[in-house]
C-alpha cells in the first residue's frame, strides 16, 4: 500500500519522492509545481523503479549528512543492491551547479543479482506516457509541456522492453534536460554523486544546531533546503498535492507553492542553526512581491516564480492517494484575503537589517516598502479575513491575523530605530500599541478564560500560541499561561494538538495538526512546562517516518501520518523544539 514512508532528492531546482523498495513516487519537472512526470504516489502510471527479482526486503538510508539516498535491495537467496539516488548540487566554476537533474546509480554488493528497470514517465496531469525515442545510450521521453533524456550504461535493450537482466557491474542512469553529457554515465554520476555528498556534509557542518536532538535536526534542515526554489527564493509548504488531511476528508490541497506565512517560519528556523542563505534566497523573493504590490493587497500565496493565478481545478485523470479523491491542481488559497501576511512578510524580511552576515542586507529602500506594508497591516488588522486555517465560507477578525498585524508594526519600529528614524519608530510603536489594546479587549473570552481564535468568539485555536512566539507575551503572562491550559483541556487529544475542534467547511478536524503540536510544545517549555513539553516533543520524533520526516496531519491515537509532505510547517517544529528543550552545549562539554 502506498505510504508516506519515503526519502527525499533535491538540489534546489527540482525534487523527487522515492519509497523503500527504490522507486520514484512523485517528481514535477521542470520545478516544484510543474507536471508530474512520476506520480505513482496519487495512482499513476508513471514510473521509475528498479525491480530485485526475489526480493525479501529492503532498507533505506541517507548518507549521512546528505540529501543522497541509499536504498538496499537483498533478495531470499542474499543477493544484495544497492540504489544510489540524488540530484547533483555543488560548486563548480564560481558558481552553484543545481542543474534539473537526478541520478540513480545501482551497485551489486553480493551474489548474481537480476534486475528490471522500468522507466515510464508520465505526460503528468493526463497520466498518459510519455512518447519515447531510443539513442545508441539514451531515451528521449518527450510530451507537450515536459522533455527529458537518460542517458544510462545499462543495456538500452532490456530498459525499452522491461526485461530483467543480470546485475554483474554498477549501472548507472542521468536524467537531463534533452541534450548529450561531456562525459561517460558512469565516470559523470560517480564525480557527482562525491561532489553532491561533499556539498551537503559541508553545509551541514556549519549548521549551529542544539547539544540534543542533532540528527533530528540536522534531517530537518536538509529537507527544509529541499524546499527552497533557489532560482526565485520562493519556498513551498510541501512537494506533493492532494494527500488528504485524513481518510475520505475531501480536504485535499495542492502545496506546491510559496505560502508566505510559512516561508517565514523556514526561513526563521534556518535562521536559529545559522543558516542565513535561505534568508538571502527569501528576501529577494519578498523585494518582488513587496514590488509588485506597492502597499496594496497581497496574496497569502504565489507560484515560486511569483504567479498570482493559482486556479485551482481538480484532475479527475489521477485516482489519488490510497484512492482517495478529489486531486487538486492549484489552489484557490490565491484568491483568499488573509490579513496576517503583511505581519508574515515584515518578519520574514526584518533579521535583513540587523544581520552584518548578509552579503546584501535590507537597507533605507527596503524600509520604505515594508512601511507600506505596514500602513495595509494597520489598516486590515480588526477587518475580517479567511484566517490563518484559510476558511473558504467562514469570515471573522482573527486573532492570529491582528497578531501577526501588530508584528508588523512591532518590527517597523524596532528596524526604524535601528536605522535612526526615531519620528519613525514613534510612529509604527503607538500603531502597535493600538493594535495590542485591541487584541487584549476584543480576543479574550471570559468564557473559556483564554485568547479565543476570533474577536468576540469562545471557540479555541491553536494559532493563539503564536503569540509568544512573535513576542506579544512572555511566558509569565498569565492570559497567556491561562490560554495555554485551556488549549491542554481542549485541542490536545493524546500527545497531539488539533488546530480547532469546531466544524468548518468540511466538518470537523478528524486529524492533529503537527505544527500546533509544536506551537504547543515551544508554549509549555517558554512558560515553564519543560518536562511536559520533552514528552509531546519525544512523542512526535517517535512518531516520523523511518528517515526522520513529517507531514501535516498526525492521527493522535496511532501516530499516523496523512497530509501533504514533506510538510515545512512539521519540520520547522523539529528545529525549533529542539533548540529550545536541549542542553545548552556549555552544560555538557
Amino acid at each position: 500500500m502506498t505510504s508516506l514512508e519515503l526519502g527525499i532528492i533535491g538540489n534546489g531546482s527540482i525534487a523527487g519522492l522515492i519509497d523503500d523498495q527504490g522507486a520514484y513516487q512523485w517528481m514535477c519537472l521542470p520545478r516544484f509545481d510543474g507536471q508530474p512526470v512520476f506520480n505513482e504516489l496519487l495512482g499513476g502510471l508513471g514510473e521509475f523503479r528498479c525491480e530485485l527479482v526475489g526480493l525479501k526486503s529492503s532498507h533505506q538510508e541517507y548518507i549521512r549528512n546528505t540529501a543522497v539516498l541509499k536504498t538496499t535491495l537483498t533478495t531470499h537467496d542474499d543477493c544484495e543492491v544497492d540504489i544510489i539516488d540524488f540530484c547533483p548540487r555543488f560548486t563548480a566554476k564560481g558558481r552553484t551547479f543545481r542543474p534539473m537533474s537526478f541520478v540513480r546509480r545501482i551497485i551489486p554488493r553480493c551474489g548474481n543479482a537480476r534486475i528490471v528497470l522500468k522507466i515510464t514517465p508520465s505526460e503528468g496531469w493526463t497520466n498518459k506516457p510519455m512518447s519515447t525515442e531510443r539513442g545508441t545510450s539514451h531515451i528521449r521521453f518527450r510530451s507537450e509541456e515536459n522533455s527529458f533524456r537518460m542517458t544510462t550504461d545499462a543495456p538500452i535493450s532490456y530498459v525499452m522492453t522491461q526485461t530483467a537482466f543480470t546485475l554483474d557491474r554498477p549501472i548507472n542512469i542521468i536524467c537531463t534536460p534533452d541534450e548529450s553529457l561531456s562525459d561517460a554515465p558512469e565516470q559523470l554520476a560517480r564525480d557527482w554523486e562525491e561532489r553532491t555528498v561533499d556539498y551537503w556534509q559541508e553545509w551541514s557542518r556549519r549548521l549551529a544546531v542544539p547539544f540534543d536532538y542533532q540528527d533530528a535536526v540536522i534531517r530537518a534542515a536538509i529537507t527544509l533546503k529541499l524546499c527552497v526554489f533557489e532560482e526565485t527564493g520562493g519556498i513551498v509548504a510541501a512537494l506533493t498535492t492532494s494527500i488528504p488531511e485524513h481518510e475520505g476528508s475531501q480536504r485535499n490541497w495542492d502545496y506546491r507553492f510559496c505560502w508566505i506565512r510559512d516561508a517565514y517560519f523556514t526561513v526563521t528556523a534556518l535562521n536559529r542553526l545559522s543558516s542565513v542563505s535561505t534568508l538571502e534566497y527569501y528576501l529577494r523573493y519578498l523585494r518582488n512581491v513587496a514590488a509588485h504590490t506597492d502597499g496594496g493587497h497581497i496574496q497569502p500565496v504565489y507560484g515560486v516564480g511569483l504567479e498570482a493565478q493559482l486556479v485551482e481545478d481538480i484532475i479527475e485523470e489521477l485516482p489519488g492517494y490510497r484512492g482517495h479523491k478529489p486531486v487538486r491542481r492549484g489552489n484557490q488559497a490565491s484568491e483568499h484575503v488573509q490579513h496576517d501576511v503583511y505581519g508574515q512578510v515584515i518578519l520574514g524580511a526584518a533579521q535583513a537589517f540587523f544581520d552584518h552576515r548578509l552579503r546584501a542586507p535590507a537597507g533605507e529602500q527596503d524600509f520604505r516598502d515594508l512601511e507600506k506594508i505596514g500602513e495595509r497591516a494597520f489598516e486590515m488588522h480588526d477587518k475580517p479575513d479567511a484566517g490563518i486555517w484559510e476558511y473558504r465560507t467562514i469570515a471573522s477578525v482573527h486573532t492570529s491575523s491582528a497578531l501577526m498585524c501588530w508584528a508588523a508594526c512591532d518590527r517597523l519600529s524596532k528596524i526604524a530605530d535601528h536605522l535612526g528614524h526615531a519620528e519613525r519608530g514613534e510612529h509604527w510603536a503607538k500603531r502597535a500599541r493600538i493594535i495590542r489594546e485591541k487584541i487584549e479587549k476584543e480576543a479574550w473570552s471570559e468564557k473559556k478564560q483564554a485568547y479565543a481564535g476570533a474577536f468576540g468568539g469562545d471557540d479555541l485555536d491553536a494559532s493563539v500560541l503564536l503569540m509568544i512566539e512573535v513576542g506579544f507575551v512572555d511566558g509569565s503572562d498569565e492570559r497567556f499561561r491561562k490560554t495555554v491550559d485551556a488549549i491542554d483541556r481542549e485541542l490536545r487529544v493524546g500527545n497531539a494538538v488539533y488546530r480547532y475542534r469546531h466544524a468548518d467547511d468540511f466538518g470537523k478536524p478528524e486529524t492533529a495538526f503537527t505544527a500546533c503540536t509544536f506551537w504547543h510544545i515551544d508554549a509549555l517549555a517558554m512558560t515553564g512546562r519543560r518536562e511536559e513539553a520533552k514528552e509531546l516533543f519525544e512523542f512526535v520524533l517517535a512518531n516520523r517516518t523511518k528517515l526522520g520526516l513529517l507531514s501535516e496531519d498526525m492521527v493522535p491515537e496511532t501516530g499516523e501520518l496523512w497530509g501533504n509532505f514533506p510538510q515545512t510547517y512539521s519540520m520547522v517544529g523539529i528545529i525549533n523544539s529542539a533548540t529550545r528543550l536541549s542542553r545548552s552545549w556549555a552544560s555538557v562539554c
